[in-house]
């Protein structure tokens, strides 16, 4: 008899809207220990709204937000955050701080309000600098980080927080090509070598299909299909809902999907 493995993190029957417009009609998403979930769609069709409703930043209309199997509405803040946490789109610039500084901020849910550094809080705050490649730059002032830098930094101030749910909001949006494949890796690897659940929302269709166990897509608040980037990433249905022809193969040397859309220039010049 195989044993049923719960959720991390789930989100049942969610329905979410802002003020008296519902925005999400009953989109159900799990994630596992170890596996990554990349919500896609177009704009507007209600990813980021899922992925903040899953961290409790957005309110639920209806639905109910599950961890480790039991609702999520009793835990208190702190100890919701030392299970879960969110790399959001929009994060402050910080100034007249280091690294390693702004990488401590994520201990904050393991500390008491005036309790110094722990040498668990310094192990953690290590770690997610290492896992994240930026250990040689933990004394550097994050005013003189790029772009892609400081990404890493944010990225290694929730590895810090020390959860085993890790949500990520377009995570490679405004890198450039080293740094989009170098976060990938890195969500690859969380998964594959720290056994974190991973829930990413991504526009790029190549790169879910490249990082993701499963897929879901969005479209105008509903799920349209969810399962292996096989079966979602299909012409059929990304077509439909991007509203353009999209054309899909399956890549033979690595057995990934590879997506391209087709606009009226699509035809190759000669």
């Amino acid at each position: 008899m195989s044993s049923t493995v719960v959720p991390a993190l789930q989100g049942d029957d969610l329905v979410l809207g802002y003020h008296r417009d519902v925005v999400v009609h009953g989109v159900s998403v799990q994630l596992e220990a170890g596996a990554v979930t990349a919500l896609i769609g177009p704009n507007g069709s209600g990813k980021s709204t899922v992925l903040r409703s899953l961290a409790r930043l957005h309110p639920i209309t209806d639905g109910r937000v599950r961890v480790d199997g039991a609702d999520a509405a009793p835990l208190s803040s702190r100890d919701f955050a030392r299970r879960v946490t969110l790399l959001s789109q929009s994060r402050p610039h910080p100034s007249g701080l280091v690294v390693r500084d702004v990488v401590a901020f994520g201990r904050h849910p393991h500390r008491g309000r005036f309790a110094a550094v722990s040498d668990a809080d310094r192990a953690a705050i290590d770690h997610a600098m290492a896992v994240t490649g930026i250990t040689g730059m933990a004394d550097r002032a994050v005013d003189q980080l790029s772009g892609g830098e400081l990404q890493r930094v944010w990225l290694a101030t929730c590895l810090a927080q020390d959860t085993g749910v890790l949500l990520l909001d377009e995570p490679t949006n405004h890198l450039d090509l080293r740094y989009q494949v170098e976060i990938l890796d890195l969500v690859r690897d969380l998964a594959d070598h720290h056994d974190t659940a991973l829930g990413v929302v991504l526009h790029d269709l190549n790169h879910a299909a490249s990082v993701a166990d499963r897929v879901v897509l969005l479209h105008q608040g509903r799920i349209r299909a969810a399962g292996a980037a096989v079966d979602v990433l299909t012409s059929e249905h990304l077509s439909e809902v991007y509203g353009l022809p999209i054309r899909t193969v399956v890549d033979p040397e690595t057995g990934l999907v590879r997506v391209e859309a087709q606009g009226k220039h699509h035809q190759r010049r000669r």
